[in-house]
């Protein structure tokens, strides 16, 4: 009975790739869906950095190089959702580089409370150094695995999605001895829990729906597409890095609007203090004038 419910859950989940449908080519969408609706929802560049050995030219030295494993367009995916623990598995060239990505949801007792939070909590990062299009002739060819070590990123509070355009790393230790694979994310917008309207982050209602193509090919019409009133206004956590660069944006403008203001008005000052003075009655400096006056 058990295996039977197993097999029905794992049936009644649906997992799509609709990266063709960013504009940017580096960018990856990938949804989980669980009983016709969507329980998982990532976009994503990444990229890894994977150091491997090969023979120098005098066939006795080592000398390291380096790979860099982008992750393509039309990779095959597969998910899981769960309450506290969610998972997303993308497999690309034939299987010969495997990416697994595990959520987790935690409770903390806080003065306020308690309070949940989300993050990725663990990376894998499986890759064949025998495949040609990336690996020339690497000694000791064949499958590695590169996992992290008690990780927590992206935290993120509870019912909120993650954003962050930046680029971030994260340090993989690879199974090929001494061997430290970087893993480099950016244009990062993940959401693993808690997503109540269907393909829509937990946030602005036109900053978190897909994009038009999306929803018209999958069939799903929510509300308007041109709304620009919020459904759910500031649900994204966005990282520091985000925060700082759209504050340096910012600040200039403020600051320009602040100095414009303050020659309006000290234009307008002077323009009041003229007018005033203007309209005074001159009082004659020379004394002697005083008896004409009257």
């Amino acid at each position: 009975m058990f295996f039977h419910a197993m097999a029905q859950t794992v049936a009644e989940q649906e997992v799509e790739n609709l990266s063709g449908l960013s504009t940017n080519p580096e960018k990856d969408i990938f949804v989980v869906r669980e009983n016709g609706t969507t329980c998982l929802m990532a976009e994503f560049a990444a990229k890894f950095i994977v150091p491997y050995d090969v023979w120098a030219s005098n066939y006795v030295d080592l000398i390291t190089e380096q790979a860099e494993i982008s992750l393509t367009r039309g990779a095959e995916v597969k998910g899981r959702c769960g309450l506290n623990e969610s998972e997303l598995q993308v497999f690309w060239v034939d299987r010969a580089y495997t990416l697994k990505m595990l959520f987790v949801k935690e409770s903390h007792n806080t003065s306020k409370g308690p309070e949940g939070t989300w993050k990725l909590s663990k990376v894998q990062f499986v890759y064949d150094s025998s495949e040609k299009t990336h690996f020339k002739d690497a000694v000791s060819a064949g499958k590695h695995t590169a996992n992290s070590h008690h990780l927590s990123a992206l935290v993120t509070p509870a019912g909120m999605s993650y954003e962050c355009q930046a680029q971030q790393t994260i340090s993989l230790a690879s199974s090929d001895p001494q061997k430290t694979v970087t893993m480099i994310l950016s244009a990062v917008h993940i959401q693993p829990f808690d997503i109540i309207s269907d393909f829509v982050f937990s946030e602005g209602l036109g900053q978190g729906m897909l994009p038009v193509e999306t929803n018209a090919i999958l069939g799903v019409t929510p509300f308007t597409f041109l709304c620009t009133t919020p459904l759910k206004e500031g649900l994204e956590h966005k990282c520091p890095v985000d925060e700082r660069e759209q504050l340096e944006e910012t600040l200039p403008l403020i600051l320009g609007l602040i100095l414009g203001l303050v020659i309006v008005i000290t234009l307008v000052i002077y323009h009041i203090h003229h007018k005033m003075t203007a309209n005074q009655v001159q009082i004659p400096r020379d004394r002697s004038q005083y008896k004409h006056m009257g």
